[in-house]
C-alpha cells in the first residue's frame, strides 16, 4: 500500500468514526462516481457539495493517530483541520493522478473557482497532492492573501513552504505573518529556514515600526537571534529598556541564543528572566501563545 493509500484509508476510518453514515455513504459513493467517470464538473461538484454532509467541527485525532500521520507525512497536521477539510482531503486523494498534466489543469482550474473554505481545503491538503512541487507558484499565490484564514492554511501547521518555498517566498511569507500577526510559532520547522537576508528584513521593519510609533510583535526576534551583531542588538537592547514585560522576555530570550558578549551581559541583568529561560519556562512557544492571547480577535 503507497502513501495515498494510506492517507485515503485513514482519513475514510476517522471520518466514519466522527461523523454520520449518511455523510460517509455520500462519500464513498462520490468516491466510486470519481472513479467511474473522472471529469472535471463531476469531482468539481462533489468538493463543492461536501458541505452539505460535512460539518466543520474539529477533526479529532489521538496522539497515536497524529503519529501515524505524521509518520506517512512528516509536519503534517490534520488535527487542525475540521471534517470538511478531511473529507475534501479524501476527495482530492481519489481524483486519478496517473496524468500529471491533467491533474495539474484539473486543480488550476479549481484553485482558481473555489470559495473562501474550498480554498483553505486545498491548500491546507499541499503536501499530500501527488505533484506538490508543482504547486509551489500556487502557494505563493496563495500566500498574497489578506484572508487570514487562507493564509493560514498555507504558512500555519502545515510542511509544504518549509520544505517546497525558495528563500525569497519564505522570507515574504514570515514578512506577511508578522504584517498579518499570526502566530509565528505554529511555522513548521521556522527555526531551520531562517537566514541572515531574513533577519535583515525583520530589522528594517521593526524600525518603521518604531518609527510610526507602533510596537514590534515579540515573536519577530525569533528569526533575528542566530544573525545578531553590534548594530542589531541595539534593537534588543531598546525592547529591554522600553518594550512591554513580554517584549522584553522576547529580546532576552534572544540573547540567550547570541554569543555576542553584550548579548550575555544583558541577561545577566535580568536573573530571574535569565533563571526561567534556563529552566525552559520561557521559550518561543510560550512568548507565541502569550503574545496570540493578548491580540484582539
Amino acid at each position: 500500500m503507497n502513501q495515498s493509500d494510506h492517507l485515503k484509508s485513514f482519513f475514510l476510518k476517522l471520518l466514519q468514526q466522527q461523523t454520520d453514515d449518511k455523510a460517509t455513504e455520500w462519500l464513498l459513493l462520490q468516491k466510486e462516481r470519481i472513479e467511474e467517470d473522472p471529469t472535471d464538473m463531476k469531482f468539481f461538484i462533489a468538493f463543492s457539495q461536501a458541505s452539505r454532509y460535512f460539518k466543520k467541527n474539529l477533526f479529532v485525532l489521538s496522539k497515536e493517530q497524529l503519529s501515524e500521520v505524521n509518520h506517512l507525512e512528516k509536519g503534517f497536521r490534520p488535527d487542525t483541520w475540521d471534517q470538511l477539510q478531511a473529507a475534501r482531503a479524501f476527495l482530492i486523494l481519489n481524483f486519478p493522478s496517473e496524468d500529471a498534466t491533467r491533474w495539474l489543469a484539473t486543480f488550476h482550474k479549481l484553485f482558481e473557482t473555489a470559495d473562501m473554505h474550498e480554498q483553505q481545503s486545498l491548500y491546507a491538503a499541499l503536501p499530500i497532492m501527488p505533484f506538490p512541487e508543482a504547486m509551489t507558484s500556487r502557494a505563493v499565490e496563495g500566500l498574497r492573501t489578506n484572508i487570514t484564514s487562507v493564509f493560514d492554511s498555507i504558512a500555519l501547521h502545515n510542511p509544504f513552504p518549509y520544505i517546497y518555498l525558495n528563500e525569497k517566498a519564505w522570507n515574504q511569507m514570515v514578512l506577511k505573518a508578522i504584517f498579518l500577526q499570526r502566530p509565528l510559532y505554529r511555522i513548521y520547522n521556522s527555526d531551520i529556514r531562517a537566514n541572515k537576508d531574513l533577519a535583515n528584513i525583520l530589522s528594517d521593519f521593526a524600525h518603521e515600526r518604531w518609527a510610526a510609533g507602533r510596537s514590534v510583535m515579540p515573536e519577530l526576534w525569533r528569526f533575528v537571534r542566530h544573525y545578531l551583531n553590534e548594530e542589531n542588538i541595539k534593537d534588543l537592547q531598546k525592547e529591554i529598556r522600553e518594550g512591554s514585560p513580554l517584549e522584553k522576555k522576547a529580546a532576552l530570550l534572544a540573547c540567550h541564543s547570541s554569543g555576542l558578549t553584550v548579548a550575555r551581559q544583558l541577561l545577566d541583568e535580568h536573573p530571574e528572566i535569565k533563571k526561567d529561560i534556563e529552566k525552559g519556562l520561557i521559550d518561543w512557544e510560550y512568548i507565541g501563545r502569550e503574545f496570540e492571547i493578548s491580540v484582539p480577535k
